[in-house]
């Protein structure tokens, strides 16, 4: 279980969309939210972007030879990072759109098709979530890749990302169940960093760890100096916080998923660790995570501000403006019941539209590490950007443009996509996509999880049945 990974050159040929940044490129004449209190936001104005990175924002800009956009009726805003996502189950999207719980998601995951794996599945699961979250305006991914089977499924994870042009953080974790080579663990983790991030400190994707609560793990990913991303259930492993920050175990290079049911002490504890977190709206509910209910209020009530995070396809879609748009009402709803139905010693502030598009853009590149690349429009950063087109008839008119973006904005009015200076989604087209080739690719991948699972499919099913 040790092949080296060899893609063949079909598969690695369905996207070819690595063209060189124009000089500059100017946006003229948007409507920009640029999430940076400093820059502000702009009525009608214009940025400008030399190679991948931006270097001004403001009104009535000029530059010499510029590719000029022309952004009239439309909103300019950060890429999103989405904080959270298994990209390695791409080809599963929605095989089970009603499940109820956690064992259910693991059943229709980690515990059937995901022990038959090759590394040109894993490729191919990579590949399409990721250019399903450019497609999304979602330019930023941490990359939680629990079905690392073999040191070939590792770099073929890595390759699809690079492929694709997405910036991302390829977090490498064991498989949950089956047979798998232990023995390249975690020193995996090494020959990764050596073989495609050593010597390419500027590319747009960065390596980091998946481990539990793990110590020796964690130990051998900070002599790397690799972040660790972490399953993080509260009622069930808050017992331990108390023991490893005493240790001085935890810190700023850990990302905590999830965080439901952290009681108080917990949260001081994350807290004071500079512990980075991301919470998940439709998944903690969707499988009836502990609680069921996602974070956010105790995170913000403790100085701790969260990352939004999609978690998988299985049960529904690749969209951070659906993740807003449930957390608003999610947490409007825990506010309305604490207030009438419950004694509670905390009053709750419901988060308005501003601070959940904050969550998707600011707060999740706090969450990855990378706020001083991306996150918002700020002269100095990555060109990660997106144009929403709000002269669609659904948009048009914007009588509030917080509003407009998170509680009415389709991954459809999205026109253009920028990540590093180079426009990957525009006219509302992901670019350099052979169609036919990733479906194909796609299916052969499907036919043959199927067939070694032993699954047969039902696309009207009501349930997934358990293999």
């Amino acid at each position: 279980m040790t092949e080296a990974f060899q893609m063949t050159d079909y598969v690695r040929d369905i996207v070819k969309n690595h063209t060189a940044n124009p000089p500059a490129t100017l946006i003229r004449g948007a409507t920009i939210l640029s999430m940076d209190e400093r820059v502000g936001n702009i009525e009608r104005g214009d940025i400008l972007i030399t190679g991948s990175s931006i270097t001004a924002v403001g009104q009535d800009l000029n530059a010499e030879d510029a590719h000029v956009i022309d952004a009239t009726n439309m909103i300019a805003m950060p890429g999103m990072v989405d904080s959270h996502r298994h990209s390695w189950e791409g080809q599963l999207r929605r095989i089970n759109p009603n499940a109820t719980c956690l064992d259910d998601y693991s059943n229709a995951t980690h515990f059937s098709f995901a022990k038959y794996y090759r590394p040109s599945d894993i490729y191919v699961g990579n590949l399409l979530t990721a250019l399903g979250a450019i497609d999304a305006g979602i330019t930023t991914i941490i990359d939680n890749s629990h079905n690392s089977r073999t040191a070939a499924h590792s770099d073929a994870a890595v390759e699809a990302l690079l492929d694709s042009g997405i910036r991302a953080i390829h977090a490498s974790g064991a498989p949950v169940s089956g047979e798998w080579d232990r023995a390249h663990w975690p020193g995996n983790w090494q020959r990764l960093q050596e073989k495609y991030f050593k010597n390419n400190p500027e590319g747009l994707v960065y390596l980091g760890v998946m481990a539990q609560l793990e110590p020796e793990l964690w130990a051998e990913a900070r002599r790397l100096g690799l972040p660790i991303v972490t399953e993080f259930f509260g009622a069930d492993m808050a017992s331990e916080l108390k023991s490893l920050h005493e240790r001085g175990l935890l810190g700023p290079d850990n990302i905590f998923n999830h965080c439901t049911a952290v009681p108080d002490d917990g949260w001081k504890i994350l807290r004071e660790a500079g512990v980075r977190v991301n919470v998940c709206p439709r998944s903690d509910a969707h499988y009836g995570i502990e609680d069921g209910m996602f974070a956010i209020e105790a995170a913000h009530r403790h100085g701790i501000n969260p990352g939004l995070s999609v978690d998988n396809e299985t049960s529904y879609s690749t969209d951070m403006f659906m993740e807003m748009r449930v957390a608003f009402y999610l947490q409007r709803v825990l506010g309305m019941h604490k207030q009438h139905c419950c004694d509670t010693q905390h009053s709750l502030k419901t988060l308005p539209a501003s601070q959940l598009l904050r969550a998707a853009t600011v707060d999740g590149a706090v969450c990855a590490g990378l706020q001083d690349k991306v996150g918002s429009l700020t002269p100095g950063k990555q060109a990660d950007l997106i144009l929403i087109n709000a002269g669609d008839i659904n948009l048009y008119p914007s009588g509030n443009v917080f509003g407009t973006v998170v509680h009415a904005t389709e991954r459809s009015n999205i026109d253009t996509v920028m990540i590093g200076g180079r426009i990957v989604k525009q006219n509302g087209k992901v670019l350099g996509v052979d169609r036919k080739r990733l479906h194909e690719a796609i299916d052969e991948s499907r036919q043959h999880l199927f067939a070694a699972a032993g699954y047969q499919p039902d696309i009207f099913a009501e349930t997934f049945l358990p293999l």
